[in-house]
């Protein structure tokens, strides 16, 4: 049974396109249940990304993002499985004020080279609430079992 998505709270992304020539429709889910909506390559031409390269890939399009929410872009994982794409500062974080395109700060992970073609989709947008904390100054912290343990200190 196919779960229905009640879309009357979700916020409303204002899409604008940046490339005069984008060929494709603006991002959207895959699928019914899927969580993002995936963001594609807008390169003019193939582009090769050799081992260990990093490239700012442009998406073609612009988003307003409502007040009190942001946008968090993640790589996808077929393109991380199959080729060792995946994005150097993930999740990459779109905040509500930012109106520039959405670039995607990719690197090739994998062992041989990559060609990135126009239209790939190779990262998904997800909208998240922002909860902005209110901070204080304070003396101590409440105990924990845990405590100071850092890095490997709850096992493994």
């Amino acid at each position: 049974m196919t779960e229905s998505i009640d879309n009357s709270q979700n916020p409303r992304l204002r899409f604008k396109r940046v490339s005069s020539d984008l060929d494709w429709p603006m991002p959207v889910a895959a699928s019914s249940g899927a969580a993002g909506l995936d963001l594609a390559a807008a390169v003019t031409e193939p582009l090769t990304l050799k081992p260990g390269s990093i490239t700012l890939i442009p998406t073609g399009w612009a988003v307003a993002i409502p007040p009190g929410f942001e946008a968090q872009v993640r790589p996808r994982s077929g393109m991380a499985l199959r080729h060792g794409l995946t994005l150097i500062n993930t999740p990459g974080t779109i905040d509500s004020d930012y109106r520039g395109e959405i670039g995607l700060a990719v690197i090739n992970l994998g062992p041989k080279e990559v060609v990135v073609k126009r239209g790939d989709r190779l990262a998904q947008m997800i909208i998240s609430k922002v909860w902005r904390p209110v901070s204080e100054l304070c003396d101590d912290l409440d105990d924990t079992d845990r405590g100071v343990g850092g890095f490997g200190s709850t096992g493994v």
